[in-house]
């Protein structure tokens, strides 16, 4: 989940007010638009809802998708009030370190609960009221035994500033709390994951628990296979998203602020983000793609971006005071190991595996124009990096900004990045490196903040779940 780039001027104003006159139009019938028909989901499924099945669903809500408190006293730090959302910056959300073994400190927050809206803006409601409403499905408290035939679905807060293998250790204690509430030591679950959400889904069928970003060879193992039946992602950026990669050098956009640079570098679960190392994300202004090495420390050395920007390594140094200095090296440190994890982690989640029991049902957006490749340019003596086409101030002619800079996507993740594809092309071979087991895809007409509202992505929700025998099950092998 993310707040989307923020509208801009008056023109977006003007935009704005037209598509409310539109809406306003077309219910009253002036607007000469064609009503729109939605499924009835109700009686779709109300025979399926009443089928033996009661496979129990866990959703994984994305970044910023768990609300986060601190433990003492219960005081919600995310999202939190709705003049933090719209003027702070939060700063208490940045992760300790320590300054010699660079290993994250426990601090006082947790995650307690997912984080439906924000503003208003309702991000997961739709989820959990199709699994409720036309589903069957209550919401399941772990640690509560279940009665035999009865539906529950669950919901995994995480603390999602953290690196995606302790979510992934999350996700395993929660079924194994499942599995003792439904008294089956062999149960296996279905997923629900939303953007970043996918990523930990993924990386647990590979892995399990075991952290192989360590550097040592590693096999895939599909641990997490024996424990998940079915796997639904949604808007998961497999191949990363250009707009967090630019969240690091100009801050995340929330509300009329935003969340510093230097904040978000503390976090591992961003570096996690960005594209894959095989995947052009940076081009000039002639449209050439530039050959530096994202996950290189060295890299943004060079262009002075994120922590390595003096102003934002004054402001680190001035809230930390006497021990400013050494802060800023230790945090200099941090930034190049939390890049090499985050290489690794790309490459360990898009590498071959062995046959798999179950494949991936994914749903994504392809509509909206979505960051793909950051644009540098000169600016004084800084290079600059550009996420938009109208951000471009010395544009050369002939050269098609806005087929370089943007693709189809959701507005965060591009088609290509939720394919894992390192292409638009799709008559494009499949790359060696870009292995994702896939029953089938679906794309929305939908924003990624969107796309759990689109009354399709509900109607195909529930037919996955409910269908006891979808047709690639059938050629799978036997894992139950």
């Amino acid at each position: 989940m993310t707040i989307g780039r923020a509208c801009r001027g008056l023109g977006c104003r003007a935009r704005q007010f037209a598509c409310a006159a539109v809406g306003a139009l077309a219910l009253t019938g002036i607007a000469g638009c064609a009503q729109h028909v939605r499924p009835d989901l109700a009686r779709m499924y109300r025979v399926m809802s009443a089928s033996p099945d009661a496979t129990p669903v866990i959703l994984i809500p994305g970044l910023f998708g768990s609300k986060l408190r601190h433990r003492g006293t219960g005081v919600e730090a995310w999202p939190g009030t709705w003049a933090q959302v719209l003027f702070g910056e939060y700063r208490d959300l940045a992760l300790e370190f320590d300054l010699d073994t660079l290993a994250v400190v426990p601090d006082d927050l947790e995650a307690f609960d997912i984080a439906e809206q924000v503003l208003g803006q309702d991000y997961y409601g739709p989820i959990v009221e199709t699994l409720r409403r036309f589903g069957g499905y209550e919401r399941g408290v772990a640690g509560t035994p279940v009665p035999p035939g009865q539906r529950r679905y669950y919901v995994l807060p995480y603390d999602w500033r953290q690196d995606n293998v302790t979510h992934a250790k999350a996700l395993e204690a929660l079924i194994d709390t499942i599995r003792r509430d439904h008294g089956d030591p062999d149960l296996r679950v279905d997923i629900i994951a939303h953007s970043m959400g996918g990523l930990i889904a993924r990386y647990y069928l590979r892995y399990g628990t075991v952290d192989v970003l360590q550097g040592t060879d590693q096999l895939v193992t599909l641990y997490g296979t024996t424990r998940v039946r079915k796997l639904i992602l949604l808007g998961t950026p497999n191949f990363g998203a250009t707009a967090s990669l630019h969240a690091f050098l100009a801050g995340e956009p929330i509300g009329l602020g935003r969340i510093a640079p230097e904040t978000l570098a503390t976090m591992p679960s961003g570096y996690q983000l960005f594209p894959h190392p095989i995947v052009s994300w940076l081009i000039d202004e002639n449209g050439d793609s530039l050959p530096d090495d994202l996950f290189d420390g060295a890299t943004w050395r060079r262009y002075r971006w994120s922590v390595f920007e003096p102003e934002a390594g004054a402001r680190v140094r001035a809230r930390h005071g006497a021990g400013g200095e050494r802060y800023v090296e230790a945090l200099h440190r941090y930034f190049d190991y939390r890049l090499e994890r985050a290489r690794r982690f790309a490459w360990m989640l898009s590498t071959q595996e062995p046959a798999t029991p179950i494949r991936y049902v994914l749903f994504g957006g392809n509509c909206a124009p979505t960051p793909a490749r950051l644009l540098l340019e000169r600016d004084g003596d800084q290079s600059v990096a550009r996420m938009y086409p109208d951000t471009v101030r010395h544009r050369k002619v002939g050269v098609r900004y806005e087929e370089l800079m943007l693709e189809p996507g959701d507005g965060r993740v591009t088609k290509p990045s939720l394919l894992a594809r390192d292409t638009l092309d799709p008559g494009a071979p499949q790359l060696d490196e870009s292995f994702l087991p896939l029953a089938y895809y679906f794309f929305l007409c939908e924003r990624h903040d969107q796309l759990t509202s689109n009354v399709s992505f509900q109607d195909n929700l529930l037919n996955v779940l409910l269908s006891r025998d979808l047709p690639w099950e059938r050629m799978l092998p036997a894992s139950r």
